[in-house]
């Protein structure tokens, strides 16, 4: 069984004050930086479109008191065509400006999901133990779709409607002050009004898109482990859980919903009470002579005008509040530091001389004896990144040297560590302390690209992409040949039941290669780790999942793939065990013994109980 990493779930951040919107955003120039000239331009298109708008009621008020007062045919007929050009105007122009922020914005989501997936790539593996997979899918997907909507639209009249509203009010105040002041007396409340709507509604927003993160997973979760799922009849009760996750969520909406209803109808309502107060008062006017029927026909078109970007602030700041709530969910991830490699030529970099690792800081490296080869640890220790400070490390003082081309396997009861130590040589995870080094160089030193290039790994438990069985082989290197490919298969003697698949090697093996078998795929992961000829191998327990007959054939073929290789193989059974030439014994996190495998039958007694299964047997 494989070593499990201690985990904890990714903070939650609803309870956490919330950044103000227009903050949020501000987060997002560098991505909308290069494009900014064409969304300029498309929102001084709409500026401009929306501005026709108002001048509609002025052509109107023009009407009323010339042509139509004075029963002028040809006027009527004059200003009916001018209305017409204007509003075919302002709709080639809001055409134009969907049509200038298209391909931009949709080059914007691609650089921003781009940038998510190569930061996701260079996060430690200490990020990916403790975050579930749902919430990263639900970043990289639902949330750079609202930010992709709120640019297209919202973005863009949040501007126009401003722009519009002070500029008719300028309009409004300029034909008849006293109407004017009326109709923006509803200012000042909906101002506050949408302040208080704006924090509700962020709040609930960011609720409700963590719980879509949490839903992903457990979608996932119930795709990937559907042969558990069916296999123990657990499907009611995954039912359940994803029920109780639905209406969590749709809780979370509805009181979106009527935060949303709210708001809308304080924004509605005011500015219509505000507009029928005016055509009142106007009519007085009108009706006493102090003002003409024209300019009150204007007013209120004008007024008429001004109500849709009024009555849409509601829809606007709550699609900003979204966006806003996507970018603070996306830019948790993209503020996680990634792991930083050391400068080259110094033999140092990151912090204080030190690349930054996944867990504490590591004190002064102990000296590595000159001329040392092969793979070395020396008092190496290790915690994971969230345990708890009082806890011992999984790892103490650790040291341990496998010469050139020599083969060690390590034993240890399950928890031992065994596990946790093989990830430190590929760097999935770097010591806390101590030092790794491999033919000389400390790891440390060395870029993850090229420890990587010196070290393969074959994991216990296999993972298989969605690709064909060559391409999932050929991952262990670049440049690989067609011979290459054929040596590992070879090796890892998966030669037979890959030329039987329906298209030989170029078949797809689904989605974690769940249309092979356990074995298969964990001779495809082999086949991986040797296809490039690495110089170190690192292989964790891999031929448990293998009959009889199939494991004694990998072994041989291991035997002669290993004769070049510096290799430390994780083993729980004898016939692992018989491929390496020493054996050490890893037991409470350290190094308990050191031997070829007769010597430790007969001189450790706890190495001999594991050999014998009695320990297994016992737990």
């Amino acid at each position: 069984m494989a070593d499990t990493a201690q985990t904890s779930p990714p903070p939650d951040r609803t309870d956490l004050p919330q950044r103000s919107a227009v903050r949020s955003l501000l987060r997002l120039w560098p991505f909308i930086r290069p494009v900014r000239a064409r969304l300029g331009t498309a929102a001084c298109v709409a500026i401009l479109a929306s501005c026709i708008s108002l001048i509609i009621p002025l052509v109107l008020k023009w009407l009323v008191d010339g042509p139509v007062a004075g029963r002028d045919t040809g006027g009527i007929w004059l200003g009916g065509a001018f209305l017409l050009l204007l509003g075919l105007a302002e709709a080639l122009l809001f055409g134009l400006r969907r049509w200038l922020v298209a391909r931009p914005l949709a080059g914007v989501e691609a650089a921003m999901r781009e940038a998510l997936y190569r930061h996701v790539q260079r996060l430690p593996v200490a990020f990916h133990d403790r975050w579930p997979s749902g919430q990263l899918l639900s970043r990289g997907t639902t949330d750079l779709q609202l930010l992709r909507m709120f640019f297209t639209f919202p973005l863009t009249f949040l501007l126009v409607n401003g722009v519009t509203i002070l500029v008719g009010a300028v309009i409004l105040m300029a034909q008849r002050w006293s109407l004017g002041l009326v109709l923006l007396a509803p200012v000042p409340p909906l101002m506050v009004l949408c302040s208080v709507f704006e924090a509700k509604y962020g709040r609930a927003a960011r609720q409700a898109q963590d719980q879509v993160g949490d839903l992903t997973t457990v979608v996932e979760e119930s795709v990937l482990g559907i042969r558990i799922i069916k296999g123990f009849g657990r499907h009611r009760s995954q039912a359940r859980s994803f029920r109780k996750l639905t209406h969590a969520l749709r809780t979370s909406e509805l009181r979106k919903a009527r935060l949303l209803a709210w708001i809308l109808v304080c924004i509605t309502t005011l500015p219509e009470i505000a507009i029928g107060g005016a055509l009142v008062l106007g009519s007085l006017q009108v009706a006493d002579g102090e003002l003409s029927a024209g300019t009150l026909v204007a007013f209120l078109s004008t007024a008429l005008a001004l109500r849709w970007p009024v009555e849409s602030t509601g829809f606007l700041l709550a699609m900003a509040n979204e966006a806003a709530t996507a970018t603070d969910r996306y830019f948790e991830v993209m503020d996680e530091p990634a792991v930083e490699e050391p400068a080259t030529g110094g033999g140092t970099g990151g912090v204080g001389g030190r690349s930054i690792r996944s867990g504490d800081a590591r004190p002064k490296n102990a000296p590595v004896p000159p001329g040392t080869g092969g793979l070395v640890f020396s008092g190496v220790e290790f915690r994971y990144p969230d345990a708890p400070p009082d806890a011992p490390p999984l790892l103490q003082d650790v040291t341990l040297h496998i010469r050139p081309g020599e083969t060690m396997a390590l034993v240890g009861a399950t928890g031992s560590g065994k596990t946790t130590l093989t990830a430190l040589v590929p760097r999935l995870y770097d010591p806390t302390a101590g030092q790794i080094t491999l033919d000389g160089r400390d790891l440390a030193t060395l870029s993850r690209d090229e420890a990587r290039a010196l070290v393969a790994v074959a994991f216990e438990e296999p993972t298989l992409f969605s690709a064909t069985a060559a391409e999932n082989v050929l991952m262990g290197t670049e440049g690989a040949q067609d011979s290459d490919l054929r040596r590992a298969l070879a090796v890892a003697q998966a030669e037979e039941f890959v030329d039987a698949l329906p298209e030989g090697s170029a078949t797809q093996v689904g989605e974690q290669g769940l249309s092979l078998s356990g074995g298969q795929r964990q001779r495809l992961a082999l086949a991986r780790a040797v296809v490039g000829r690495p110089r170190f191998l690192i292989l964790d327990d891999p031929l448990s999942a293998l009959d009889v007959h199939t494991e004694a054939l990998v072994e041989a073929a291991l035997r002669r793939a290993l004769a070049a290789t510096t290799a430390l193989v994780v083993a729980h059974r004898p016939s692992t065990v018989l491929l390496a030439d020493r054996v050490a014994l890893l037991s409470g996190g350290r190094i308990a013994a050191i031997g070829t495998h007769h010597q430790l039958l007969r001189d450790s007694a706890e190495y001999a109980t594991l050999m014998s299964g009695e320990g297994e047997s016992a737990r």
